[in-house]
């Protein structure tokens, strides 16, 4: 697949895996081992199960609603551009979600874990625009799912060795990759609102 690189990087920035170290170990702080582990594990569970949704059935639900997914794809750009511009210049993920944490240790991973850390406003979006039905194969659908799959299994992975990686790139660190992140997805953003209004208007 030439286009895993690219794909990959996609995915990357819009679940940002790095800016969801900081909100895990600010929900799990008062956890012992064995609770943060299960909580990593229940939240990119969620945060998957939900991303899978939107590719399966994102198009399906825009077809449903008569939405034309060239004005989908615009809309799409559009909000995952306003996204990109909060990663660089508002709050950064994790000081944004950590003000709205939740308190109840059964509904951390949930809230605001798997969303909307992992499973972000643009990730959920991405991952309609990334699986077009007249674009991309079924067997295309099929490799872009398990690479967005591959990203949410470093998540995984960084929200279970958190606490050693918070040590090395601290709070500074993960927010300067964050908004590094917004730099790329904007330019995704804009690139998809260009290719929307191509489609939607017939053009080359």
């Amino acid at each position: 697949m030439e286009s895993f690189l690219p794909t990959f990087i996609f995915f990357f920035a819009v679940i940002d895996p790095i800016g969801s170290i900081p909100v895990f170990i600010a929900v799990t702080t008062h956890f012992n081992e064995y609770k943060k582990k299960k909580t990593a594990i229940i939240a990119t569970a969620v945060a998957a199960g939900v991303l899978v949704f939107f590719v399966v059935g994102g198009e399906i639900i825009l077809t449903a609603m008569d939405i034309p997914l060239s004005a989908f794809q615009v809309a799409g750009g559009i909000v995952l551009f306003l996204f990109a511009l909060t990663m660089i210049f508002g709050e950064s993920k994790p000081e944004e979600e950590i003000d709205s944490l939740s308190t109840s240790s059964s509904d951390a991973a949930i809230f605001p874990l798997a969303m909307p850390s992992i499973a972000s406003p643009g990730a959920m979006l991405g991952a309609v625009l990334m699986t077009k039905n007249e674009t991309y194969t079924i067997f295309e659908q099929f490799q872009t799912t398990l690479i967005m799959l591959s990203v949410l299994l470093i998540v995984l992975i960084l929200l279970l060795f958190a606490s050693y990686i918070q040590k090395i790139i601290g709070n500074s660190g993960a927010s300067i990759i964050s908004r590094v992140m917004g730099i790329i997805l904007a330019s995704v953003a804009v690139a998809n609102v260009l290719d929307g209004i191509k489609a939607y208007f017939g053009l080359q």
